[in-house]
């Protein structure tokens, strides 16, 4: 962390922390979800996070149902534990004072393409000479050393590009189709917020700090390949791309009397335990059922099986059963009954809160759990430019040098 930080966090007695990575302080020049995610991990682990949004905005702010323009949804749960400066950096006034800001900074984080970053005056050999102890993460779309590196990217079209509509298309046996979440927007953006924590601990050990890039493309490739690169894996080929059992159309939710049931039945003595709950104990000596081998190759029967067996009860009736039985089991949820789980009630996952501008609205809990250092909601989604002041004077700005930099439109301050 920056000296200016050190010096305050010496002081804070271990019960004050509000996260591990209190007192880490990071720029964050990213918008939409990959970006935001990153930060939103980061920043929820303590991390002192300066969203830096150009005077229209995050793209995000609009997305989604809203009270107040520019508070939408999406927004609201991409960027808490964040505060918002609006900074023109096309102006001489808006640049100087980010460079100002980087000299104390620990993180710069972009989600530009780096040619973008090198037009505005940012490269890494730019910000290095300001901060040579800056940890510089860019994510972006594509590998540098490659011919995609100019194009821009987003969540589907990197979907596409690795092949998920394709897997989605051979357990559908219809059309390729998107996976229904910015799964690939939010997976980059969790490698993103690791790789600067990796960046941050060698820091730690050397003293150096260095750029690091996060490409969409090649770590969302990372993430879908060592499930479906599959026969490929070896060269000539063992057969066909795709985990089998995870592209088989019959893999999907099973139908019960009264909703749907995941159960995920896999060693032998699941099955065996299965085939005695479910009252057909002969199955386990079939020799097309007796190992994973042989039902590998019957799998389609044992789902069609499993599918007439679920039908003849209630969901909370096999829940009940299949627990007895050691089997793992969960019922099928909606994102609206999800709110109402009793797991997730009794971890106090999803809270309210009265948000100071938007009222009451609904938050989505912190997964980690940490023993000596708990992270928390400490600030709720900020409206556009709502700690410009406050940011700048914490950044070293003198009164009259916040003024200067307002005045020349280089920041601005929320509406009121």
């Amino acid at each position: 962390m920056s000296n200016h930080c050190k010096n305050d966090t010496e002081q804070i007695n271990t019960h004050a922390l509000s996260g591990p990575l209190t007192g880490v302080r990071v720029l964050d020049l990213t918008s939409n979800f990959m970006g935001p995610y990153a930060s939103l991990l980061l920043g929820d682990m303590g991390a002192d996070i300066c969203k830096i949004e150009a005077p229209e905005g995050d793209t995000t702010r609009n997305v989604g149902p809203s009270r107040n323009k520019g508070m939408a949804a999406i927004f609201l749960h991409l960027n808490r534990n964040k505060r918002s400066i609006v900074m023109n950096l096309k102006t001489p006034s808006g640049l100087d004072a980010l460079h100002r800001m980087i000299a104390q900074a620990d993180v710069l984080l972009y989600s530009l393409r780096p040619n973008a970053m090198a037009r505005l005056g940012l490269s890494y050999e730019q910000v290095k000479a300001l901060n040579p102890r800056i940890i510089y993460c860019g994510a972006f779309g594509f590998g540098q050393r490659g011919p995609y590196a100019e194009r821009p990217a987003y969540d589907n079209l990197i979907q596409a590009a690795v092949g998920v509509p394709m897997v989605q298309s051979r357990k559908t046996d219809g059309p390729p189709s998107y996976v229904g979440t910015a799964i690939a927007d939010r997976i980059v953006g969790m490698a993103t917020s690791n790789a600067i924590l990796a960046a941050l601990h060698f820091r730690g050990q050397t003293g150096l700090g260095q750029s690091v890039s996060v490409p969409m493309f090649e770590t969302f490739a990372h993430f879908v390949m060592g499930d479906h690169m599959y026969g490929h894996t070896f060269v000539p080929a063992l057969g066909d791309w795709g985990y089998a059992r995870m592209t088989s159309p019959e893999r999907r939710p099973f139908p019960t009397r009264d909703g749907y049931l995941s159960v995920e039945i896999y060693t032998d003595r699941h099955w065996q335990r299965l085939f005695e709950a479910v009252g057909r104990p002969e199955m386990a000596e079939d020799p097309r059922y007796i190992n994973v081998h042989s039902r590998a190759q019957h799998m389609g029967e044992l789902y069609e099986f499993l599918s007439h067996t679920f039908e003849t009860r209630t969901s909370a009736e096999w829940v009940a059963l299949l627990i007895e039985a050691d089997i793992s089991v969960m019922q099928m949820n909606t994102p609206e009954s999800l709110l109402d789980d009793e797991h997730m009630k009794a971890v106090s996952f999803f809270a309210e809160q009265d948000h100071p501008s938007e009222g009451r609205i609904r938050t989505i809990g912190l997964a980690h759990e940490w023993s000596a250092s708990p992270g928390k909601l400490r600030f709720p989604a900020p409206r556009l430019g709502e700690h410009t002041t406050e940011l700048l004077r914490e950044y070293g700005f003198r009164e009259e040098e916040v003024r200067a930099v307002l005045a020349a439109g280089g920041a601005l301050e929320a509406a009121q």
